[in-house]
Formats: C-alpha cells, structure tokens, sequence
C-alpha cells in the first residue's frame, strides 16, 4: 500500500511541478520582457493570478515529492520526477497554445515507455528509514567534491552547451541530495514529531542543497542551450538518487540478466529527453525570450 502511495504522489508531484512551470511561464510572457534584471519584474508577476496559482503548484508539488519520500524507495520516487518535462510540454500545448509534432509526440511515449521498463525490471525496494551518519558523511563528502568539481568546470568554460552541461549537472547532484535529506527529515517527522523534524540537521541540509539546487538550475539555464542542460539535469538527477538510494538507504534493486530492460529503459528515457529538449515549445518554457511570433508560431515551427 505504501509503495502504491508513493507513486501516486510522485506522480502527482512532477504533475505539479510540470503545472507550474507552464503556469509562470504563461504570467511571464504577459509582462513586459526585458534581457537584464528589473526590479519590477516581482511586483508584475504577483498581479497575475495564473502566476500565484503557479507558485501554488511548486507548494504543492513540494509536499507532494515530501510524502512519497516518506512511503517509498528514493529509487522510485526520484526516477518518476522524470515525466516532468513530458507533462509540461504537454500542458504547453494546451495552456500555451503550442503544438507538439509527431516527432515530439514519440519523444513523450519513449519517455514513458523507457521509465516503465527501467522500473519494473529493477524493482526498487524500501529498506533503511534512518541513515546512520557513518553512511551520511562519506555520501555527502563524494556529493560536495563532486559540486565543487562540476562549478569549476563550469567556470572555466565560456558559455556553451559545455558550461550548461556542467551546471545541469550540478543542479542534479543538488536535487539527488536534497531528496535523500528530505527522506530522513519526513520520516522524523512521522515518527518524532515537528520539533524533532525542526530539530534535526538533515531538514537544514535540504534546505541548503535546495537553495544551491535553485542556484545551479538558473545558471544552467543561462549558460546554454536547454538540450545540453536539460538531459544533464534529468538524467543526472535519476542517476545520483539511484547511487544514493543504494548506499545512504539500503534500497535493492535487481541485477543480472535484468541489467538488459534497465538500460534499454534508460537508453529510451534519454533519447526521449534529448529530442524533447530541442523542441521550441520546450525552449520557450525554459525561459527563453518570447519571439515575434507568439507561442503558437514557435511551436509550430517544430512541424
């Protein structure tokens, strides 16, 4: 019952998430655009309802990801935050007046498909709920090298799909962390209370890795194209949840000959990822500048 639980509202959190981006997206391109920062910017966003309801949709995704942490594997949960990008390029379709080609289409289906198959074959099991801090520190020590190394990278690259490969990844090893600390913070809550969840150093940690998570993602978007960022921070965020799913909490997953399906799965999953993130529609919900021609026009070009 937990397991199905947690899928549903994994499911629902990437929904969310998936609502919210094309909801602010939507609040953003009613305001006037600007190529540098605008002090005003906020305060024309905040009288838009579509873009409160948005931010609704990030709360709620939020709590959404928190309880399926709580009742199921990181190795499940994490992996499903996948269908993101599909759902929102779908709802841009409907809620941005944007058009997927056929192309766009079998990208959405090979997301899917590739998901099932890499989940099913590798059946995720829940062990650990409390994660020793002889497991926590190694796991964190690998994490921050790896964040540190992947900034560095960054920096000395100019802008390019090289730069924006390098913060996407960031930003996934951010996520993977912060999901793996929000695991622990939600089951003190279930079992100690709120002054315990509040007490606890891990529910400070995924605030943090959070934050920097956030941090990474604007500067991965800004640093080049979406298709070098986007798979880098899908991919990459599945892979390092899984490594930690593993090692911090003890989840099994299948090996021997059903290695096969899981990377067949995953090969699905990336080229799906891959061909959706060249889509317009796909760039136009990254944030891009609105072109002359409106949504409906860059969405269509992809036809």
């Amino acid at each position: 019952m937990d397991f199905l639980l947690s899928v549903l509202f994994a499911l629902a959190a990437a929904f969310s998430n998936a609502l919210a981006t094309v909801l602010q997206r939507k609040a953003a391109l009613t305001v006037p655009w600007s190529g540098s920062l605008r002090a005003g910017l906020m305060l024309d966003l905040v009288r838009r309802p579509v873009w409160l309801v948005g931010i609704l949709a990030v709360i709620t995704a939020a709590v959404c990801q928190a309880v399926a942490l709580a009742t199921g594997p990181l190795t499940i949960v994490q992996p499903l935050l996948v269908l993101e990008l599909p759902l929102a390029l779908v709802l841009g379709t409907v809620l941005l007046r944007g058009r997927l080609s056929r192309r766009g289409w079998m990208a959405v289906c090979a997301v899917v498909t590739g998901l099932a198959l890499a989940l099913v074959a590798a059946a995720p099991d829940d062990n650990l709920t409390h994660v020793p801090m002889d497991r926590w520190i190694p796991a964190l020590a690998v994490c921050v090298a790896a964040l540190a190394g992947l900034v560095a990278a960054a920096l000395r690259r100019p802008e390019g799909r090289a730069r924006a490969a390098c913060f996407g990844l960031a930003t996934a090893v951010s996520y993977a962390v912060t999901a793996a600390l929000m695991k622990t913070s939600m089951h003190t809550l279930d079992d100690d209370g709120l002054t315990a969840f509040l007490a606890t150093w891990t529910t400070y940690g995924f605030a943090l890795f959070g934050a920097c998570a956030l941090f990474f993602l604007q500067n991965a978007m800004q640093a080049g194209p979406l298709v070098a960022s986007q798979p880098a921070i899908t991919l990459g965020d599945a892979f390092v949840s899984l490594a930690l799913g593993i090692t911090l909490y003890a989840e099994d997953v299948r090996t021997g000959w059903w290695l096969l399906p899981q990377l067949l799965g995953v090969a699905l999953i990336a080229a799906g990822v891959l061909a959706l993130s060249r889509l317009p529609l796909a760039r136009t919900l990254a944030g891009g500048e609105p072109s002359g021609t409106g949504v409906q026009g860059s969405a269509d070009a992809d036809s």
